[in-house]
């Protein structure tokens, strides 16, 4: 009976790779099942084993065991299937020539990559502005090779009320490691600070990497803005608006892209209380300051000159809607805006925790891609 239980149990848990989470505990539990599914596999199979002695339920355990394993394994082979389409895609969109495609020569996903290790790169920290409740500092990782290079600037999630620059570093070693400066940034939390002060940040942060470009060795005419679901809705609001034409992308990932639809559509209160969370970056409830929610929205900003866009979502993202970037793409296309949108029909909100899992090698392929058409690094 103990065996069966832990396998319902295992099974249940392997709902999530295909289902969208109903409360938050269970989001965080989702991305464990998704991107970590081996492990699972691992779990379930030595239950499994313990089938072959005279247990109760021996054969109804069985099934369910086998099909939970399938689930875990489920997200491993949608992402072999995306793999095998996402260079074509890729090249097609970004508009990449057959020059510029030496990084195809690699696939996007590999099964044995799941089991490997992120390399770490030193950084070192650095104030960037100062205001009058604090100072604001960045996390700068040097590009591992000589001369002037692009700089990333990675702006963090957590509701625009929490999170920091070491939210999920691992990616910024990755892109340090092959050629790019990167600068994780702080900024002005919420409800303390509301938008637009968020975007000035952004902002300030460039005029700094600017007039310190010489000892960092940047590149100031290559700056690409990347942020993680609030992040990256600062990022989108801030490349759409920035008059300096020196931020030659975004890479939007689980992004609010149009504020006023998602105030009129919230997340499952079960999940987050999205309305407050937005109350509280913009002042107020949507009747109260409709302004703002138009103002912070990215869809309402796109033109035929905004930067090319790299759009990752997943569709069973449970904190942003995936209709965000549905409603990003129409903008963009309309617009003739270069951009690709990645789609990950497994994933959840935070997928990328771990950059060796299905999702995060994905991203993380699509993201270098991106870099190199934008900057022609």
């Amino acid at each position: 009976m103990i065996r069966l239980i832990f396998l319902v149990l295992l099974f249940l848990t392997a709902l999530l790779t295909v289902f969208r989470a109903p409360t938050n505990f269970l989001w965080m539990t989702a991305i464990a099942a998704a991107e970590y599914g081996w492990i699972f596999v691992l779990f379930t199979s030595a239950f499994l084993c313990w089938g072959f002695y005279d247990v109760p339920y021996k054969t109804l355990g069985t099934i369910v065991g086998i099909a939970a394993i399938l689930l875990y394994l489920s997200p491993i082979i949608r992402a072999g299937l995306v793999a095998n389409q996402l260079n074509n895609e890729l090249i097609i969109s970004l508009h990449i020539k057959k020059e510029n495609r030496e990084l195809f020569e690699r696939s996007p996903f590999s099964f044995f990559k799941l089991f490997s290790l992120n390399k770490k790169v030193d950084y070192i920290t650095i104030t960037y502005q100062r205001s009058a409740d604090k100072e604001y500092k960045l996390d700068y990782y040097s590009a591992k090779k000589n001369g002037k290079k692009p700089c990333v600037i990675v702006i963090h999630g957590g509701s625009w009320s929490s999170g920091d620059s070491q939210q999920l570093p691992e990616l910024n070693s990755y892109l340090a490691e092959k050629g790019y400066n990167v600068a994780s940034i702080n900024y002005h939390l919420a409800p303390g600070f509301i938008s637009p002060k968020q975007e000035e940040d952004v902002e300030n942060a460039i005029n700094y990497l600017i007039e310190n470009s010489e000892k960092l060795n940047i590149d100031t005419s290559k700056f690409v803005l990347l942020g993680r679901s609030a992040g990256a809705q600062i990022a989108l609001m801030t490349a759409y608006n920035h008059k300096g034409g020196n931020i030659r992308g975004i890479v939007d990932i689980y992004g609010p892209a149009d504020m006023v639809w998602g105030y009129s559509l919230p997340t499952n209160p079960l999940v987050m209380d999205s309305r407050k969370v937005m109350e509280e970056y913009l002042g107020g409830t949507f009747d109260q300051v409709p302004e703002n929610y138009h103002n912070s929205s990215a869809v309402e900003f796109v033109t035929k000159n905004t930067p090319p866009t790299l759009m990752i979502h997943g569709k069973n993202d449970v904190l942003v809607a995936y209709e965000h970037s549905q409603r990003l793409e129409l903008k963009l296309k309309a617009a003739g805006v270069k951009y690709y949108w990645l789609k990950l029909p497994w994933a959840t909100h935070g997928f990328d925790y771990n950059l060796r899992g299905p999702g995060g090698q994905l991203s993380t392929y699509a993201i270098e891609v991106f870099l190199h058409s934008v900057t022609n690094y």
